[in-house]
C-alpha cells in the first residue's frame, strides 16, 4: 500500500482532469474490474452543476534574476487549485493578493482551491514569502479550464444478496498523503481483498472512487433511489494513514447498523478511540446522510480531518503516513466488514416453548437440584 501511495503522491489531482484519470488507471491495474466513468461538464446534479475540466501543465513566479521563486513543478500545492490561465509582469504589491501562506505554520505550504469561482493564485511557505524582494515578477500559469468531464471509478462486487455495503473514497486532492491519498490506497486493497476471497461475500459491495462533494452529489443524483432501497451500511474512507489513534464519525441517526458494528469492533480492537457525532461531519458523509438521502454511512478514520496540524498543508507528506498505519487501517476495515458479513438476526422456527426434552436439552426428571440448569437452558 505504501508503494502505491508513493507512486500516486506526485500526481496533480483535482475534482476533474487528467490527474484523476491517471490515478484511476493505476488503481485499475490492481483491481481490473474497476470501471472508469465520466459525467460531462454542465450536467445538473441536484443543486449543483458539474464544472469545467481543469488541467495544468506548468505554473511559476520568476524574479528579475530569472529564478523561479514559486514553482509548480517542485510541488503541485504551490498552485491554487483550479487557477485560470495567466501570464504577465507584476510588482510584489500587485502579486500579494494572489499569494497564500500560513503565518502560524511558517515552513508549510497551504492547500488552497477556487473550484467554483474563476480566480488564480499561488501558495508558498510564509518563510519563503518573507524572503521575496520588492521587485517585478513574471507570472505564468499554463492551465486550461474548459468543458470536459468529471471522472470517477466504480466497482460492483456481487454477493449472495442484493443488499449492499457502500465504500466511498475521494481522489481529488493533490500531494497530501493522509488526506486524501491514504483513503483510496486502503480502499483499493480492501477491494482487492474482497475480489480475491475464496468464498463469495454475503452482501454486494459498491465501491466508488470520486472527487469530494461534487462527486458524491453527482453520483447520488443518478443513483439515490436505488441506493436508498439497497444500502444497509457504508463508509467514507479517509485519513487512514497517520500514526494517530482510530476515530469514528457516526451517521446522522447515530444508531444504524454501521454505527453499532464499528463501535463494537473499536471497543474490542482499538480502545480509547475518538468518537464523533454527526455535527462534526466534514466529508462526503454530509451528502450520503443528508435529509432526503439518509444513507447509513459513517467514517472510520485514524486522526480525524481538521484535527491534526498538518491537515491541508505540505506537511501531510509521505513521512506523515506509515506502512504500519495503513496496514492497521486495512485490518480494522476488514474486521468491520467481517462483522457485517457474519451478523445475523435469528428467528424462532417453533411457536411457544420448544420441546427440549426430545432434543436432549432438558432434564426429564424435575428435581430441586436440576431446576436451575433447566432455567439456564431455557
Amino acid at each position: 500500500m505504501y508503494s502505491l501511495l508513493q507512486r500516486l503522491f506526485p500526481i496533480c489531482r483535482s475534482i476533474t482532469g487528467d490527474g484523476v484519470r491517471e490515478t484511476l488507471a493505476v488503481m485499475k491495474a490492481i483491481i481490473p474490474p474497476l470501471k472508469i466513468k465520466e459525467i460531462p461538464s454542465g450536467t445538473k446534479v441536484f443543486d449543483w452543476t458539474v464544472p469545467d475540466e481543469w488541467n495544468v501543465r506548468d505554473a511559476y513566479v520568476r524574479n528579475e534574476s530569472g529564478e523561479r521563486v514559486i514553482d509548480f513543478k517542485k510541488s503541485n500545492l504551490h498552485l491554487v487549485g483550479y487557477s485560470t490561465p495567466f501570464e504577465g509582469f507584476m510588482t510584489l504589491k500587485e502579486l500579494i493578493p494572489h499569494l497564500y501562506t500560513l503565518p502560524d505554520q511558517p515552513d508549510w505550504i497551504p492547500y488552497v482551491t477556487s473550484y467554483y469561482e474563476r480566480n488564480w493564485g499561488f501558495c508558498l511557505s510564509h518563510r519563503q514569502f518573507s524572503e521575496m524582494k520588492d521587485e517585478t515578477y513574471f507570472v505564468k500559469i499554463d492551465s486550461s479550464l474548459e468543458p470536459g468531464h468529471l471522472t470517477y471509478g466504480e466497482l460492483l462486487i456481487e454477493g449472495e444478496t442484493d443488499r449492499e455495503i457502500l465504500l466511498s473514497t475521494n481522489i481529488c486532492h493533490p500531494s497530501m498523503a493522509n488526506n486524501e491519498l491514504s483513503g483510496p490506497v486502503v480502499t483499493t486493497f480492501l477491494a482487492k481483498y474482497l475480489l480475491e476471497r475464496v468464498k463469495k461475500p454475503h452482501y454486494t459491495y459498491r465501491i466508488i472512487f470520486i472527487p469530494e462533494t461534487i462527486g458524491s452529489i453527482a453520483y447520488l443524483s443518478m443513483h439515490h433511489n436505488y441506493l436508498k432501497k439497497r444500502t444497509i451500511a457504508g463508509y467514507t474512507v479517509t485519513c487512514v494513514g497517520d500514526r494517530g489513534k482510530f476515530s469514528y464519525l457516526k451517521t446522522r441517526r447515530e444508531n444504524t447498523l454501521v454505527d453499532r458494528v464499528t463501535l463494537h469492533v473499536l471497543k474490542h480492537k482499538a480502545k480509547n478511540s475518538g468518537i464523533y457525532d454527526f455535527l462534526k461531519r466534514g466529508s462526503d458523509e454530509m451528502q450520503y446522510c443528508s435529509p432526503g438521502i439518509d444513507l447509513p454511512v459513517g467514517s472510520l478514520m485514524r486522526t480525524k480531518y481538521h484535527e491534526y496540524p498538518e491537515y491541508h498543508t505540505s506537511a501531510d507528506n509521505l513521512a506523515f503516513v506509515s506502512p504500519k498505519s495503513l496496514d492497521e487501517s486495512l485490518e480494522m476495515y476488514k474486521l468491520c466488514l467481517d462483522a457485517l458479513e457474519k451478523n445475523r438476526i435469528y428467528k424462532n422456527t417453533v411457536l411457544c416453548e420448544p420441546q427440549l426434552g426430545r432434543r436432549g436439552l432438558y432434564h426429564q426428571i424435575s428435581t430441586k437440584e436440576n431446576i436451575q440448569k433447566n432455567y439456564a437452558v431455557l
